[in-house]
């Protein structure tokens, strides 16, 4: 119980449930992302900008400044060994009564010489005695770092760390210390080496576990049965001659890998991971016409109601010629049409259904669903399939994502998948031109967009954040919407488009923006995965350090959807050895390459927003070697099953249970 920890209430509870805590083993399982070493800064060696740490004595009653709304900055003066120094901190106004003069602080910052001050981001009340290492973990607002480390270390005290799921022979083939004794150096590091030690072993923990788990479901779906089919090969072949483009020869592969799995004996577990723009989306198509074929309905889910109608709109002239009933399910529609769609659907009058994931709510039932695509962001996980297993429902599964990910390491990740990778751009798109701008060259950034708006084509601008910060130069949308309209505002109609946004209004600025009524769209990267809108031939991309060059080159794929000439622009200050990449390279698996080696898979993925892949400590790019060892491990194991002891077999025979019940 979370209760008995020292000053957990329900608030605070409900906090640590956000960061995924909710047992004492939780706490103890909640391993830092870094540490810091914590002893007295030499001023005298301190350069502009430095992280420093210094002690001292407050000198004067501190002087809080308010300014914007629900800011304040607060100043006073401390006395060290050596000096005194002006003390500059936001926001911690609540202090003031605590610094009375004589008052000793340890104080944490950046320095800055030429005002003899430091910018606090931290303040602690007492003198640093003597040096020592702190552990630094991934907190929410309302939890301190000094809180999560007194809660842990209570948490140790009263419980233990779940049993150790590495087999004892593997433990003992590479010599790692216990679980026990891991966590605990995890948590109170008494040397780097065995720390390193700790971490590795939990880190190949995390990965035995993840990569047993993804033998297991694929002997699994191995031995389920697929759906009896027989596609006439023909007539998709007929239907693809009939298309008003040629399909390039990775689609042509894609279609065929596809055939063979919808004609096996298998279930279907298809990725079709592709770039931005390569012709994902009529892959789903052909694969919806050979279902269609073989008798089975198929249900398509977008991430959003306007991917979802933009879909839709193009299955219906694609696949109606040839006697397919294409449905829109969305959550616009009225309450009788959704009913009508509903019982359209039950009845198997409605061959392809295209929607969001309620799809695959309780009150949509299939007269005889055959096959699920799932486009973009959304992996068609665990609990959806269940969702569909309590229908009486097994259709196969076709995901599709325009994040590329280098061969090695799609087949190390998604491991209980078929992978098919489309390369090759579709004829007549011309690549995009990227150019890089420093902030001093705004004004040739806004002649070249003034250009396309002169030719009668669309613009995209994004902004990294919504609000500025104070210590922060970036970009903020609503700043920039208010820089856009004096620049254009006279003769062009400028909107922005954020995640604060409720959904009818993101969805009325897209329609608007894709109807043209919208000529330059300030937006987040909520536009990352977003619509064709053909006559967008320019994306300008502020602050564009501060993104990763996968994210960057998804953003990219946002214009040059068409044959015209279509530009990208990166305006940034920093990081330009690595923006200049995009100006090289179109090749959006040779930039995930890149981006792997240069970020790191966290980056890479947002794995820890995927649900698949939560690693506490693992990077999947940077640990290549213990992915790689933990991958072939729990295959071995797997096959041979030799168990240490009778717990040992207990603890596994569950966890599989758990995994077959799940899926």
């Amino acid at each position: 119980m979370l209760e008995t920890l020292t000053g957990i209430g329900p608030k605070t509870k409900q906090a640590l449930s956000h960061l995924g805590i909710d047992t004492l083993e939780d706490f103890i399982e909640y391993y830092p992302y870094r540490y810091e070493l914590i002893r007295r800064t030499n001023m005298k060696e301190a350069k502009e900008d430095d992280s420093v740490i210094i002690d001292g004595t407050v000198t004067n009653i501190p002087r809080v400044v308010y300014f914007k709304k629900h800011m304040e900055r607060m100043n006073f003066r401390i006395q060290t060994r050596d000096a005194w120094i002006d003390i500059v901190i936001f926001n911690r106004a609540y202090l003031k009564k605590n610094l009375k003069p004589g008052t000793e602080v340890t104080v944490f910052g950046k320095w800055k010489p030429k005002k003899n001050q430091i910018v606090a981001s931290q303040l602690q009340f007492g003198k640093l005695e003597k040096e020592y290492v702190e552990s630094i973990y991934h907190l929410t607002s309302k939890i301190t770092n000094k809180k999560m480390i007194q809660w842990i270390d209570e948490a140790l005290k009263l419980a233990k760390p779940r049993p150790s799921f590495i087999p004892k022979t593997i433990e003992e083939k590479y010599h790692f210390p216990s679980k026990e004794e891991s966590v605990l150096e995890i948590h109170h590091p008494t040397s780097t080496i065995t720390l390193k030690k700790a971490r590795t072993r939990l880190k190949y923990e995390e990965l035995f576990m993840f990569f047993y788990k993804m033998t297991l479901l694929k002997e699994v779906r191995k031995k389920e049965t697929g759906l009896q089919r027989k596609i006439s090969y023909q007539k998709v072949q007929n239907m693809i001659q009939q298309l008003p483009f040629s399909l390039t020869v990775d689609q042509g592969q894609a279609v065929q890998d596809i055939f063979h799995d919808l004609e096996s004996s298998s279930r279907m577990n298809r990725l079709i991971q592709g770039d931005v723009g390569s012709g994902k989306t009529i892959l789903a198509f052909i694969a919806s016409y050979m279902n269609f074929l073989s008798g089975y309905q198929t249900a398509f889910m977008a991430p959003t109601e306007i991917l979802a109608i933009q879909h839709y709109q193009k299955a219906k002239e694609l696949l109606e010629p040839y006697h397919m009933t294409v449905a829109l399910l969305t959550g616009k529609l009225k309450a009788s049409e959704k009913k009508q769609i509903q019982k359209d659907i039950f009845e198997g009058k409605i061959d392809l259904v295209i929607g969001t994931h309620a799809l695959i709510s309780e009150k949509v039932t299939y007269h005889n669903l055959g096959l699920v695509i799932t486009d973009e962001q959304h992996r068609f996980g665990v609990q959806q399939r269940r969702e569909l297993k309590n229908k009486g429902l097994t259709p196969d599964i076709l995901y599709m994502s325009a994040t590329p990910i280098p061969r090695t390491y799609a087949l190390t990740i998604y491991g209980d998948m078929e992978v098919s990778n489309i390369k090759t751009r579709p004829t007549g798109r011309k690549e995009i031109e990227t150019q890089l701008f420093s902030e001093k060259q705004l004004k040739e950034v806004l002649t070249k967009m003034y250009v396309e708006l002169q030719k009668g084509h669309q613009i995209y601008v994004v902004a990294p954040l919504i609000e500025e910060n104070e210590e922060s130069d970036t970009k903020a949308v609503d700043t920039m919407y208010e820089n856009m309209k004096k620049a254009f505002g006279k003769r062009y109609t400028i909107d922005m488009l954020h995640g604060k946004q409720d959904g009818n209004t993101k969805e009325k600025i897209m329609s608007e923006f894709q109807e043209n009524k919208i000529q330059i769209l300030i937006s987040t990267t909520v536009i990352e995965v977003g619509v064709d809108v053909t006559n967008a031939t320019m994306i300008v991309i502020f602050n564009a350090e501060r993104f990763g060059l996968s994210q960057l080159h998804q953003l990219r794929g946002r214009v040059g959807r068409n044959e015209l000439q279509s530009y990208c622009l990166l305006v940034s200050n920093y990081d330009k050895e690595r923006l200049q990449i995009l100006t090289k390279v179109s090749d959006g698996f040779q930039i995930s390459e890149e981006d792997f080696r240069l970020r790191g898979s966290g980056d890479f993925f947002g794995v820890r927003q995927s649900g698949d892949m939560s690693f506490q400590l693992a990077d999947i790019y940077k640990d290549f070697s213990i992915v790689k060892h933990a991958k072939e491990d729990a295959e071995l194991f797997r096959q041979n099953k030799i168990y240490f002891d009778f717990e040992e077999e207990k603890r596994f025979t569950e966890f599989e249970k758990s995994i077959v019940h799940l899926d």
